[in-house]
């Protein structure tokens, strides 16, 4: 078995389609990250875990999202991009195995958490090595016709975990009446999916020539001089930006409020209503935010690119972030007013609506500062600050929350959209970013 899976590994030869792979690779990648940021929070709460534990503790395991920029050089320099992303995906298989398994231990909570964080930083190092395959396999033009198919499939994956898994673990409550049984096998099926998956990838996946140097390699040399690797000279030019103190407040406050909602949101649909919960079922959750919420979400960021890609982003960053913000009053109406389901289907899905429309200007921004010699690098620091800017106002917001009430906390969060909305008068967008191209 060892010398099948070292002969895979390192001698497939053939060159398939990108249409075979590329969809694929990107579902993997979305499906452990979506179980470990957002299922994971559902899955505590009909557990019995409190919102402050829960929101304390799932926004802090998302760190190696932050972190992962300093360990991506590790990846450029021992073994293939190939050999990476089959071996992490071989090990989330059995974390996610050991996660089912856990769920149904008494003290489940600990062990769990630290399976989870185990897995975080496996499927961080997958999302690198799966990017670094992707541009050492596809040619430039590839690169470009397959960059919105690898979006969609992560956005698949989002739907089956956050939809149909949510879903599915509703309906095996209500039949097995037993939920940690239900999360396990929820969980599992999951699993059973990566097993599938890495033995697709095993046998299909390209063998791409390595990139020769260039100025964005962190593998030029394996040197032990430290102060002198190009990476930290990356970082240095990074922070050496014009306004980079504007630029670093507008990263990190630009989806405050929204980031302290996104915790909060899920457990205030599933709560029981004398917690002041709205009291979806996990199979109404499944549908209201996992699915409906989700294709709004999608929606909005394709409308968003548009009108970016015809009006210029200097044009759209500051409507596009009122639509960002201004729906969360929606969770205010509805934690005081209590509606019924009919009317949440459509308050969620406008909010998520906004959401994708005001993400979608906020990734734009980042490409924007990330132009020049080292844009690679520099989009992916702007993306560990942004991963930054989510956990810590999501840590938070649990024991916030827990001590205004969901009215007031809601409210709270409309408040703190605005210092976001500031910034964007100060940041550095010049007129040449109106590129309508």
């Amino acid at each position: 078995m060892q010398h099948f899976i070292s002969k895979y590994m390192t001698n497939k030869t053939t060159s398939p389609s990108p249409w075979f792979y590329i969809p694929t690779l990107y579902f993997a990648e979305g499906i452990p990250y979506m179980i470990i940021n957002t299922v994971s929070v559902i899955f505590y709460k009909k557990l019995g875990v409190d919102n402050t534990q829960i929101a304390l503790w799932t926004s802090l395991i998302g760190f190696p999202w932050i972190l992962k920029m300093f360990w991506a050089p590790f990846i450029d320099i021992y073994s293939t991009k190939r050999k990476w992303l089959l071996t992490t995906q071989i090990i989330i298989f059995f974390c996610l195995s050991f996660l089912a398994l856990s769920l149904q231990l008494a003290n489940f909570f600990w062990i769990s958490l630290a399976i989870l964080t185990i897995t975080a930083f496996i499927s961080a190092t997958y999302d690198i090595a799966t990017d670094g395959f992707y541009m050492l396999a596809l040619h430039p033009e590839q690169q470009a016709i397959f960059v919105g198919i690898r979006s969609l499939f992560y956005r698949f994956a989002v739907l089956f975990s956050t939809g149909f898994l949510v879903f599915l673990a509703g309906y095996l409550e209500a039949l097995t009446q037993n939920i940690s049984l239900s999360w396990s096998i929820v969980i599992g099926i999951a699993a059973v999916i990566f097993a599938f998956l890495f033995i697709f990838h095993l046998l299909t996946l390209p063998t791409p020539e390595s990139n020769p140097k260039n100025s964005e390699s962190t593998t030029v040399e394996k040197i032990n001089n430290i102060p002198n690797i190009p990476f930290l000279k990356i970082i240095r030019s990074y922070f050496s930006k014009s306004k980079i103190v504007i630029i670093l407040a507008f990263i990190l406050l630009y989806r405050f409020g929204e980031a302290m909602l996104i915790k909060i949101a899920s457990l205030f649909l599933i709560d029981n209503p004398e917690l002041g919960g709205l009291g979806l079922s996990t199979q109404e959750f499944g549908l209201v935010y996992g699915t409906f919420g989700v294709i709004s979400l999608i929606m909005g960021g394709i409308l968003g690119g548009f009108l970016i890609a015809k009006f210029g982003l200097r044009k759209c960053l500051f409507p596009m972030a009122l639509a960002l913000n201004l729906p969360d009053i929606f969770y205010v109406y509805m934690a005081y007013y209590k509606p019924p389901l009919k009317l949440i289907y459509p308050l969620v899905s406008l909010e998520q609506f906004g959401y994708g429309v005001g993400f979608t200007a906020f990734t734009v921004y980042l490409i924007y500062i990330s132009q020049g010699k080292y844009k690679t690098s520099h989009f992916a620091i702007s993306t560990g600050l942004m991963a930054l800017g989510l956990m810590i106002p999501g840590a938070i917001s649990g024991a916030i929350q827990q001590a205004l009430g969901y009215p007031l906390f809601f409210l709270l969060v409309c408040l703190l959209t605005i210092p976001g909305m500031i910034t964007i008068f100060f940041i550095p967008l010049a007129l040449e970013s109106e590129n309508k191209g």
